[in-house]
């Protein structure tokens, strides 16, 4: 892992990257759409393999479903449901770092490397999960959803991060999914892709164009 602190400065994606988040995200669709006496008909794998290629794949996912509902509510009703709904999930569990986060964030921090967490959640959201997880309170820097217009996969969300960390040509990103891979190259950021194998996004992803691992415990391998 030593050629990671050739790179600074350095920045991560938070769901699924560092946290383990992803199935609650999941259960508040789940939720919202229920709520409202619409079904659910996805698994896990099938709303992450959408999820995870770009911010406006759920919403085509679920208007394709229940056009009814989001003619009637709006979109952006429907997703403040959801987001009401995960708030309730990351208050009643308990939250875990995904396996090797905080032995990657822990040699960053001890090489003194600028960092910041990247991410499309909002800063309650953040907030709430670092109460949960009072390592994450080290990580110095983070850019949240009310930090710039447009979620990944447009690059607005790293090019403000590079605004508050400063430019340079060893800029290196790690993310877990296909929409963040792409923000990363839009904002000329060395692109780390971590994801399991058999995750669907893997069969359109090409993995010559970035470095990648299984898993963030694979870096020390």
């Amino acid at each position: 892992m030593s050629w990671i602190l050739e790179y600074s400065p350095i920045f991560f994606d938070f769901d699924g990257l560092l946290v383990n988040t992803e199935h609650l995200h999941f259960q508040a669709y789940q939720k919202m759409l229920k709520n409202l006496g619409v079904s659910f008909p996805w698994s896990f794998t099938e709303f992450a393999a959408v999820a995870h290629k770009s911010s406006e794949g759920l919403r085509k996912m679920i208007t394709a479903h229940a056009p009814t509902l989001v003619e009637k509510q709006s979109w952006e009703t429907l997703y403040d449901q959801k987001k009401s709904e995960y708030g309730k999930l990351l208050e009643a569990g308990s939250l875990d770092l995904m396996p090797g986060a905080q032995t990657i964030l822990e040699t960053v921090q001890m090489a003194k490397i600028p960092h910041a967490v990247v991410t499309n959640s909002t800063r309650k959201q953040t907030e709430m999960i670092r109460e949960k997880i009072p390592a994450l309170n080290n990580i110095p820097y983070w850019i949240t959803r009310e930090d710039y217009d447009n979620p990944k996969p447009s690059p607005d969300a790293y090019i403000k991060a590079i605004e508050v960390l400063g430019k340079s040509d060893k800029m290196l990103g790690f993310e877990d999914a296909l929409r963040g891979i792409n923000a990363l190259k839009g904002a000329a950021i060395t692109p780390v892709l971590i994801c399991s194998p058999d995750h669907p996004q893997m069969t359109e992803l090409s993995k010559d164009s970035m470095r990648y691992y299984p898993s963030l415990t694979s870096l020390y391998q």
